[in-house]
């Protein structure tokens, strides 16, 4: 990067480090910490949404809606994660080429399933052969986000199913017996009451998803873990101008120092939110705040 980064066999111990962190490969590795920050920018809203669709038909009075929403939160929360990963990206991949196949390849006349292949007509493949290389790291990253939102939502949603028993029915009946419909009492009492009682389960939540990030390697999208075990190994001189020894300590340290400086700032935001959700609340935070202003 560095005009004097030509030739490192001369280059002094400071300035031997500082080419060595600004080579290309050390580039990949702050671009993926930028990739896991925009993957939990995107998935926690997302993991929100479903959590909160969830939620909402796990307590449907329509029976086929509720076994729905109730399904989804014990099927999902009863598998491992990893074997879920795992699972879901193929088949949602094999999914999306399927029918993308019926549409562009009406008349293709071989079965999609061969054996233990899955073969699709060169159009219907996702992301198509000849792509830009963002196109593929950008479809890969998608499936990413969407399976971290369907795997973390199941989660959000029992939180929020918990969170909207624990507001008080009386509330509820005090405002359908003002005139309130059930939507409206739902939308103006329930919802707004409940993040009281369901953000401490989605903080907790928020972490474990801070932490589920390195899991993004499973799904081919290289993360910062993926390039701190990469660029850690013993490199030889045959293979790097900048040759070293075994420094995955040092690379993983930074990791850990990084997940632990972010959790903290998380968990200092988090409790900021808690003290503005809970102020003049009938809740044991809310209390506490009266009573330390008195």
């Amino acid at each position: 990067m560095f005009a004097f980064c030509t030739d490192p066999e001369t280059l002094s111990s400071l300035s031997w480090m500082l080419c060595y962190l600004t080579t290309a490969k050390h580039m990949g590795l702050y671009y993926a910490f930028g990739t896991v920050l925009l993957l939990l920018a995107i998935t926690a809203p997302a993991a929100l949404a479903f959590g909160f669709g969830g939620a909402v038909m796990a307590r449907s009075r329509i029976p086929p809606i509720a076994w729905i929403g109730k399904g989804y939160v014990s099927v999902v929360r009863g598998v491992p994660d990893i074997a879920f990963f795992l699972f879901f990206v193929i088949a949602l991949d094999q999914a999306f080429e399927w029918l993308r196949h019926q549409v562009k390849c009406p008349d293709w006349g071989q079965p999609v399933r061969q054996g233990n292949d899955f073969v699709v007509c060169p159009e219907a493949k996702l992301p198509l052969g000849n792509a830009p290389q963002w196109v593929h790291e950008s479809y890969g990253f998608s499936l990413a986000v969407l399976t971290f939102a369907i795997v973390f939502g199941a989660f959000a949603a029992n939180v929020l199913y918990g969170a909207m028993r624990a507001v008080p029915k009386a509330q509820i009946e005090t405002a359908e017996a003002y005139g309130m419909s059930h939507r409206q009492a739902f939308r103006r009492v329930l919802v707004p009451q409940m993040w009281v009682y369901a953000l401490p389960g989605l903080s907790n939540l928020w972490m474990v998803l801070i932490k589920a990030t390195p899991l993004l390697f499973l799904l081919g999208v290289e993360d910062i873990v993926y390039w701190a075990r990469e660029l850690g190994g013993t490199k030889t001189p045959q293979f790097t101008a900048y040759p070293h020894g075994d420094w995955r300590m040092w690379y993983f340290l930074f990791l850990l120092i990084f997940y632990l400086c972010f959790t903290k700032v998380s968990e200092v935001v988090l409790e900021r939110v808690m003290k503005r959700l809970t102020k003049g609340q009938a809740t044991t935070g809310g209390e506490s705040q009266r009573k330390a202003a008195a």
